[in-house]
């Protein structure tokens, strides 16, 4: 059986979009962490989303999110440092 989304408030339906948004964009920046500077962006982009995502009854999915956008962030910068020095 298929869930109603349109019973959800409308709050609960960005805060929810906003979770699942986040996951995603952790996603891609971890693939585009050989990419310094669009790793970085979308993984900040991605912890912000899931920081708001947050606020959701769906807190696993955006702490997941937070998380994979700092994993890719962090692989991210480590590429970028790490290209840095071998110039």
């Amino acid at each position: 059986m298929e869930p109603d989304y349109t019973s959800l408030d409308p709050t609960e339906r960005t805060n929810k979009f906003l979770a699942i948004f986040s996951v995603m964009l952790g996603v891609l920046s971890f693939c585009a962490a050989l990419i310094p500077i669009c790793g970085g962006v979308i993984g900040l982009l991605g912890i912000v989303f899931g920081y708001f995502g947050m606020k959701s009854e769906h807190r696993k999915i955006a702490l997941i999110g937070i998380v994979a956008s700092m994993l890719g962030l962090l692989t991210s910068l480590n590429y970028m440092i790490l290209t840095s020095l071998n110039r």
